[in-house]
C-alpha cells in the first residue's frame, strides 16, 4: 500500500512538474493569515478613517489608493500567484466606517495531485441602506436579492473612486464583479434560490471561469449584512480561513 501511495506520487509529480514544487513553497510574505488583518480590525459604525489607516496599508506589498470616502490596500506576491484587497468605505456625515471588503485570489491552487485548482474569497458587511429596510418587499427573497444588487452598486461606486491609480486594485475589483454577477444572473433565473442564501450550507453556483462556488448573506444587526463568497478550494466552508483571534 505504502509502495502505491509512492507510486502515485512520482506520477502526479512527472505530470504535474513545476505545479508540484510550487506546492510545497513556503508561503512568501505577507502570510495568509495577515492578510485579512485589517478587514476583521475594522469595525463598522465605529472604526474611524484614522483607525483604518493604521492598519490597512503595509508599504512594503501594498499600494494604498485613497479618496474622500474611500481607502483600499491591495497587493500582489512576487511571483504573482496571488492578488488581494482591503477596502473600507466611509460615512461622509460621520466619518466612520460603513462598508468593508476582503478579497483574495490564488492561482496555485490547492490540488497537487491534479494540478492547479484557482480560488477565490471575497467578504464583506455593509450597513444596510435605509431603503433597503423600509421597502415593502413581495417576499423575503425579493429582499434578500435587493440587499445583494445594492451590494454591488454600491462596490462598484466604491472601486470607480480607486481603480484607475492601482492597476491590482481595478482586476481585483472586476474579478468581484464577475462573480456577483453570476450569482445575480442565477437568482433571477429562479428567484426562490435566494432562501438559501442564510442558510448554514449557503447557495452554490457555477463561476464561468473559476468553477464551483458557494455564496452565503447572513444579517450580522438589523442594519449590518455579512456577505462570503468562495470558490474552488474556499467554497467547502464560510469559516474565514484567514481571520484572526478576536
Amino acid at each position: 500500500m505504502r509502495a502505491t501511495k509512492l507510486l502515485v506520487f512520482i506520477c502526479c509529480f512527472a505530470l504535474s512538474g513545476c505545479s508540484v514544487v510550487e506546492y510545497f513553497k513556503k508561503d512568501e510574505p505577507p502570510f495568509d493569515e495577515e492578510l485579512a488583518a485589517s478587514y476583521h480590525q475594522t469595525r463598522l459604525k465605529e472604526s474611524s478613517s484614522a483607525d483604518v489607516l493604521t492598519t490597512i496599508h503595509r508599504p512594503e506589498y501594498e499600494v494604498l489608493s485613497q479618496s474622500k470616502s474611500v481607502a483600499a490596500s491591495a497587493g500582489q506576491k512576487k511571483k504573482g500567484y496571488q492578488m488581494w484587497f482591503n477596502m473600507v468605505a466611509f460615512d461622509e456625515n460621520r466619518a466612520t466606517a460603513e462598508r468593508k471588503y476582503f478579497f483574495v485570489v490564488d492561482e496555485r491552487g490547492k490540488d497537487f495531485l491534479f494540478g492547479p485548482k484557482r480560488s477565490l474569497q471575497f467578504d464583506c458587511q455593509t450597513v444596510l441602506e435605509s431603503d433597503i429596510l423600509d421597502e415593502p418587499y413581495a417576499n423575503e427573497n425579493a429582499r434578500r436579492i435587493a440587499m445583494l444588487q445594492q451590494l454591488l452598486k454600491n462596490f462598484r461606486a466604491d472601486i470607480d473612486e480607486l481603480a484607475q491609480d492601482n492597476k491590482t486594485l481595478d482586476i481585483c475589483g472586476m474579478l468581484v464583479n464577475q462573480t456577483l454577477q453570476t450569482v445575480l444572473q442565477k437568482l433571477e433565473a429562479s428567484p426562490s434560490l435566494a432562501s438559501k442564501l442564510s442558510a448554514a450550507e449557503g447557495m452554490d453556483f457555477d463561476h464561468i471561469t473559476l468553477g464551483k462556488g458557494r455564496i452565503s448573506m447572513m444579517s450580522v444587526t438589523d442594519e449590518i449584512m455579512n456577505v462570503n463568497v468562495g470558490i474552488g478550494s474556499l467554497r467547502w466552508t464560510f469559516e474565514d480561513p484567514f481571520a484572526l483571534e478576536e
